[in-house]
């Protein structure tokens, strides 16, 4: 798993453990519907720490507890 696929599966488990759609997570957090979707299917090849930033705050946690998580800790130093 990549960076980027890591983050877009720890924004989807926010999602679920709080009951909200994407289109409540772009309304909460202040961040557009495509830049969400961008992230999910890989279209954005780099989601800034700015977007996850209003991410976090509109699930109501800080930028640590976000990657706080084992898959986080598993991924494998990316050198391009």
């Amino acid at each position: 798993m990549d960076t980027r696929q890591a983050v877009a599966n720890r924004i989807e488990a926010l999602c679920k453990e709080r009951g909200i759609t994407i289109n409540g997570l772009s309304y909460i957090a202040g961040v557009s519907n495509s830049t969400i979707k961008g992230i999910f299917y890989k279209r954005s090849k780099n989601p800034g720490v700015a977007t996850i930033k209003k991410l976090c705050d509109g699930f109501g946690i800080t930028l640590g507890e976000f990657f706080n998580t084992p898959a986080f800790d598993a991924l494998e130093q990316e050198v391009k």
